[in-house]
C-alpha cells in the first residue's frame, strides 16, 4: 500500500520525539488528530509502528526499519518542491513573519541583498501564530523573521536581537503603577496566551520555564497581535512582550512594564536546513548579526520615536503589490496575508501594516 507524505511527516516526527504531545506540537496539529493519523496508518500498512508505553512510546521493528527510508523520501521530496517552487518564481525570495519586525533590521538586510543578488524581488507573507515559523514548515516562505523556540530541528537560525520581556497591562491594572515587575507578582494573573499550536512558543510566552510547575491561567487565546491589545486592553488578561515591541508600539487604555526576571527573548533569522539554493545563503549573509534593544532608547524618549519612523520605509500603499518606495529590492510585494485585506496602510520595515495590528505580544 501508499502511505501519503503527510503520514510520513506525521509518523516521522513521532518516532523522533516519542511522545504524541512533542510531536503534535511541532506538527501544529492536536494530540488526538496526531493520535487518530498514527493509528490509521498503522491499520493501513497491516503493523504496528510504535509500542505504547506507560510514558511515551517505543519503536517498533518494523517502525525502526521504515524509519529512515520515510526521512529520506521526505528530504528528496522537500528538495525537490523547492526545486520546482524556485522555477516558477525564478527571482522571487519570499520572507514569513507574523506581524512587524522592526528594529531597522529588513532595510540594510534588503539593501546588501540587491546588492549581492541583482534582479531579485523580495514579498513578505503575513502568517498568523498558529504556525510559529511564519511559512517555512511548509515551504510557503523561502525565509523568515521568527521568535525562538522553535518546534523543529529542521530548522537553521541566526539570533539578531536578544530583548528583555515586559508585561502588558490594562491602564487601570492593580500593577500599573510599578516601575517594573517581577514574574511572581504575575504567576496568579490571567494570561493571553498564543494559539496551542504554537507549542514552545506559545510556553515561552507565558513563562512557563519560570513557572515551578505551576500552569498559567489561560484567559483567552490570540492568533495576532491586534486581539492581543484588544483583550489586554478589555481587561480579560495579561501578555508578555518583548521590549522592542514595547518600544515600537503604544495604545491608549495599556501600559508596559519591565519584568527583570525572566530571560531574554530572542528574534532569529530562520531558514530550512535542507534548502539547497544558495541564494538562501546569500539573503542569510545579508541579514545583521546580535544586537540588542537598547539602540533605541528608553520608551518614550526621542530616540524611541526616531527608531521608529527610521524603520518605516515602505511608505503607504493603496492595495496589496508593488512598492516603489522600499530602496533596498527591485520590488516589495505582499503574499498572503493574516485576515482579508481590501488595502494595506501604512507599512513599516519589514510589513508593519496597521490593518493586522499594531504590536507585536509574544513576540510575533
Amino acid at each position: 500500500m501508499d502511505a501519503h507524505l503527510r503520514e510520513l511527516r506525521y509518523f516521522v516526527a513521532t518516532a523522533e520525539e516519542l511522545t504524541v504531545t512533542a510531536a503534535a506540537a511541532r506538527l501544529f496539529v492536536s494530540q488526538p488528530a496526531l493520535s487518530k493519523q498514527l493509528r490509521a496508518l498503522e491499520r493501513r500498512l497491516g503493523f504496528t509502528l510504535f509500542e505504547r508505553l506507560p510514558r511515551g512510546l517505543a519503536l517498533t521493528a518494523q517502525g525502526n526499519s521504515l524509519l529512515p527510508v520515510a526521512r529520506t523520501m521526505i528530504e528528496a521530496w522537500d528538495r525537490a518542491y523547492a526545486e520546482a517552487r524556485a522555477l516558477s518564481h525564478p527571482d522571487q525570495l519570499i520572507v514569513g513573519m507574523q506581524t512587524a519586525v522592526g528594529r531597522d533590521l529588513q532595510r540594510p538586510a534588503t539593501q546588501r541583498f540587491r546588492d549581492r543578488a541583482p534582479g531579485w524581488t523580495v514579498s513578505l507573507r503575513l502568517v498568523g501564530w498558529q504556525d510559529p515559523t511564519a511559512g517555512l514548515a511548509d515551504a510557503t516562505s523561502d525565509v523568515a523573521f521568527v521568535w525562538l523556540p522553535l518546534p523543529s530541528d529542521d530548522l537553521a537560525t541566526r539570533v539578531l536581537i536578544r530583548e528583555n520581556r515586559w508585561v502588558v497591562l490594562p491602564a487601570q491594572h492593580r500593577l500599573a503603577d510599578r516601575a517594573e515587575i517581577p514574574f511572581a507578582e504575575l504567576l496568579d494573573e490571567p494570561f493571553v496566551a498564543l494559539p496551542a499550536a504554537a507549542g514552545p512558543l506559545r510556553d515561552f510566552w507565558l513563562g512557563t520555564a519560570a513557572r515551578a510547575g505551576r500552569p498559567a491561567q489561560i484567559a483567552a487565546e490570540a492568533t495576532a497581535a491586534d486581539e492581543v491589545l484588544e483583550l489586554v486592553g478589555a481587561g480579560i488578561g495579561v501578555a508578555l512582550i518583548a521590549e522592542g515591541n514595547a518600544r515600537l508600539y503604544k495604545r491608549p487604555g495599556l501600559v508596559f512594564r519591565p519584568v527583570p526576571d525572566l530571560p531574554p527573548a530572542e528574534l532569529a533569522l530562520a531558514w530550512r536546513r535542507n534548502d539547497p539554493r544558495k541564494i538562501i545563503q546569500v539573503f542569510v549573509d545579508s541579514v545583521g548579526s546580535v544586537g540588542s534593544v537598547e539602540a533605541f532608547g528608553p520608551v518614550g524618549s526621542v530616540e524611541a520615536v526616531e527608531a521608529v519612523e527610521s524603520v518605516k520605509t515602505f511608505g503607504s500603499v493603496g492595495s496589496v503589490g508593488s512598492v516603489d518606495s522600499v530602496g533596498s529590492v527591485e520590488s516589495v510585494d505582499f503574499v498572503g496575508s493574516v485576515g482579508s485585506v481590501g488595502s494595506v496602510g501604512s507599512v513599516g520595515s519589514v510589513g508593519s501594516v496597521e490593518t493586522f495590528g499594531s504590536a507585536d505580544p509574544a513576540g510575533g
